[in-house]
């Protein structure tokens, strides 16, 4: 979810001043990702690690500048300043991330296919980086370094916008990416962060296909339906997480339970958050009441269909909307279903393509549900807070794509690349 700041900010139309400041963005960002895509890996991997280096040795002032903008955000909703705030365990972690990132292999010039044809031309299709990628995002100042990190790893420049509450945060995240790159030898512009909160500074990133070739919205549905809609550049996006497990007749009870806590309330705020849990009806007199005290137990409110508030009295009776609701709090929708056939019904039909899970035993009923159910990821005994680039050995992510087309589930540094066919001849002609 973003904040309304940031909601109101694909309202607002470019400015001349906002349209200036991305020209000048943008054509150091174009002069950036020309050098970028020829750079060798080591010295994209020598950035990331300066830059998590940076991060450890300027902990303090980014705890600081959150501490500023948490202070300024006191109406977020407690979600929201969850994801705002950072602490030194998350900054470790994204020190970590970048140091995986560079770790992992330069997907930049991989030939993904090759061969050659009767008439002695050879072929190769070989990825290539998109160029210059802008990412809006909100208040998850984290995001200033796993994106940073991601397109630098696939040879992109990025133009980084981040919400109004988390500006001083990612400033200073994004002080510690440019010493890295500066460390390595590569342009500083590589990264940039727009140095505004006016409210304009989005609206000319979506009018600006000649310095942008890819937008990358994170945040609420109604920002991301604007920019899917009104953008000229390309878009990769997802609009919701509203992720289901669903306990399969064939579940172990003990599984069930551990799965269905950890997938809702490990963290409530993130987009792989479990919002919908089905249960089975030919298991529901054994494993819907435990599963369902657990998560009373621990402060989860839950909204269920008759089943469920006449199994327990402190759950209350859901209406339509809950089951197409993304919640990102402590509150669960819960429906007892008749069978794999129909839960997979409801999924495909409520759910937001993002991420869900089935737990059972049975290998059959596991493979129908891997099979038809139309989301970005798909898991078999797993909680859905697996979601994440990270957990994928990413290193990182910049979101998780449920479109179709290029990049579908977890965006990481292969997703950020496109490809170019290199034909070699010795001097045919085509009849």
């Amino acid at each position: 979810m973003l904040s309304s700041d940031m909601t109101a900010l694909a309202e607002t139309p470019p400015n001349d001043d906002a349209a200036s400041l991305l020209a000048s963005l943008g054509r150091a960002a174009r002069d950036a990702a020309a050098e970028l895509a020829l750079a060798p890996s080591e010295q994209k991997n020598r950035a990331l690690r300066e830059a998590a280096r940076a991060l450890r040795a300027q902990q303090e002032a980014i705890l600081a500048a959150n501490a500023r903008d948490l202070d300024e955000a006191r109406e977020l909703a407690p979600a929201m300043r969850d994801r705002l705030m950072l602490d030194v365990a998350r900054i470790e972690a994204m020190a970590r991330g970048l140091v995986t990132i560079a770790g992992l292999p330069d997907p930049v010039g991989t030939v993904l296919a090759e061969w050659t044809r009767p008439n002695g031309l050879h072929i190769q299709r070989v990825r290539v980086p998109l160029g210059v990628i802008g990412i809006i995002y909100e208040a998850r100042p984290n995001v200033t370094a796993d994106a940073g990190a991601l397109c630098l790893k696939a040879g992109n420049a990025v133009i980084l916008r981040g919400g109004s509450d988390s500006f001083h945060s990612s400033r200073a995240i994004a002080a510690c990416l440019a010493e890295g790159l500066i460390a390595a030898g590569l342009p500083a512009a590589s990264i940039q962060l727009v140095p505004t909160t006016d409210r304009a500074a989005v609206g000319a990133m979506l009018a600006s296909p000649e310095w942008i070739d890819v937008i990358v919205p994170r945040g609420g549905r109604s920002l991301i339906e604007r920019v899917q809609r009104e953008s000229r550049v390309p878009v990769f996006a997802h609009l919701e997480g509203i992720c289901h497990v669903y306990v399969h007749e064939g579940a172990e009870l003990e599984k069930a339970r551990a799965i269905a806590m950890n997938a809702k309330l490990r963290r409530v705020s993130v987009c792989g958050a479990m919002e919908t849990l089905l249960v089975d009806r030919a298991v529901a007199g054994t494993h819907l009441a435990p599963i369902l005290d657990d998560l009373l137990q621990a402060g989860c409110a839950v909204r269920g269909d008759a089943t469920v508030v006449a199994t327990d009295a402190r759950a209350t009776e859901a209406s339509e909307q809950d089951w197409s609701s993304e919640y990102l709090d402590a509150i669960l929708s819960v429906r007892v279903v008749d069978g794999l056939e129909e839960a997979i019904r409801h999924v495909n039909q409520y759910g937001s393509h993002h991420t869900d899970a089935i737990i059972t035993e049975d290998e059959a009923a596991a493979a129908m549900f891997l099979a038809r159910v139309d989301s970005g990821i798909v898991l078999v005994n797993a909680s859905t807070q697996f979601a994440d680039g990270g957990e994928f050995g990413m290193g990182a992510e910049i979101g998780i794509s449920t479109g179709k087309l290029h990049a579908r589930g977890p965006v990481g540094a292969e997703q950020l690349t496109s490809y170019k066919y290199l034909v070699r001849g010795t001097g045919q002609v085509r009849p």
